[in-house]
């Protein structure tokens, strides 16, 4: 898997650019919020790319931010949602946006978005709500999600992956108990809560 390129624009036309890194030019599609941040061609940058593989093509997606590329590969699983939509999304919307058309069932915000129709868009509704993972910084509002670059922040990315809900992940956390822990006794506590007595 491809996680991030670092090179030189080769050339961009919206939604596709090339990255030339060590001589070798990677094409790249990207979203126009990303885009919009994009140094000029000839310019270094680093982006963070998602792979996607189908029969008939390898197609590889470039972020400018975590939290973006986070919402791109929610979208696809949403049922319906593939690489086009998902992109269109975060083109017409940034993702505080998107997270707040969300939690306030704003169907009609979304519809704005070409390509997005009614039924689309309360599908959207509806399977992204326990998704906010892409929108809220790993899911949780603000004042659940523990700062990343800790052993708190670093367990609860670690719990949603393992399929908790964000708002669980935290709570087993504060059960877990206060005090200096390594992520993995974080974990290990965490999950001891959750299993069933």
């Amino acid at each position: 898997m491809i996680g991030s390129l670092k090179g030189r624009i080769a050339s961009k036309s919206p939604p596709q650019l090339t990255l030339d890194v060590g001589g070798v030019g990677y094409e790249l599609e990207a979203p126009m919020s990303t885009f919009f941040r994009l140094p000029a061609v000839g310019e270094e940058v680093r982006l963070l790319t998602h792979l996607l593989v189908r029969d008939d093509a390898h197609v590889l997606y470039a972020f400018g931010s975590e939290e973006e590329r986070r919402l791109f590969r929610s979208l696809l699983k949403v049922s319906g949602v593939g690489p086009k939509i998902a992109l269109a999304l975060l083109s017409g919307l940034s993702v505080e946006m998107f997270a707040r058309c969300i939690r306030g069932e704003d169907a009609a915000t979304l519809t704005r978005v070409p390509g997005i129709g009614r039924k689309t868009a309360e599908r959207l509704i509806v399977e992204m709500r326990d998704r906010l993972a892409g929108a809220e910084g790993n899911g949780a509002p603000s004042e659940l999600r523990p700062p990343p670059a800790t052993p708190e922040g670093e367990a609860f990315d670690a719990l949603v992956a393992l399929g908790c809900k964000p708002a669980e992940a935290a709570r087993l956390l504060k059960a877990a108990g206060p005090g200096t822990h390594s992520t993995e006794e974080l974990i290990r506590r965490a999950l001891q809560g959750a299993a069933p007595s």
